[in-house]
């Protein structure tokens, strides 16, 4: 399998902020944010590994920098970061620019994974990325301390799955 270069997945969504994404402080409301990252994040993973269906398995990282503003556009940069067999991290930054002065400001940041599944539902083989620019290169360089910090904390999730409570709270 061939490998691709990471601009070849890169997404690129510029949006408005409307007055029903606003949460009670008018700015962006967190969760109309990660609806919009989980969507560039697919169509960056689908377009990387060229399938009909991709999945997140998780997300990583959400870091919320700064709010987002009504009178802002927000825009939403997402590509491939890195792979492993069946697996493709895909980086996205959100950049908020001030409609009005035109400045531009990371809002926020985050890494998400996600799995290409074949027409039985099963994982499907990723190609590699090649990195070229220095930011894809230098997340490409540090994916390995996140996948290790991943394989962590799905390791204490399924421990913590197995300690918690299927019952109903007014079973108590």
């Amino acid at each position: 399998m061939e490998a691709k270069r990471a601009k070849e997945s890169r997404i690129v969504n510029t949006d408005q902020v409307l007055t029903c994404d606003l949460n009670n402080y008018n700015t962006l409301f967190g969760g109309v944010l990660m609806k919009k990252l989980d969507s560039c994040a697919t169509l960056s993973a689908r377009r990387h590994a060229r399938a009909k269906e991709c999945v997140t398995a998780s997300t990583d990282s959400i870091d919320f920098l700064c709010p987002i503003h009504q009178t802002d556009s927000v825009c939403i940069e997402s590509f491939v970061s890195y792979t492993g067999k069946t697996s493709m991290e895909i980086f996205c930054k959100v950049i908020a620019e001030d409609m009005i002065k035109g400045e531009r400001r990371i809002a926020a940041t985050a890494f998400l994974t996600f799995v290409a599944l074949d027409e039985n539902k099963r994982p499907l083989e990723v190609p590699a990325v090649i990195p070229e620019t220095e930011e894809e290169t230098f997340l490409y360089e540090t994916a390995n301390e996140r996948a290790e910090m991943r394989k962590l904390r799905r390791t204490k999730s399924r421990e913590l799955a197995k300690n918690i409570t299927l019952s109903k709270p007014w079973d108590h």
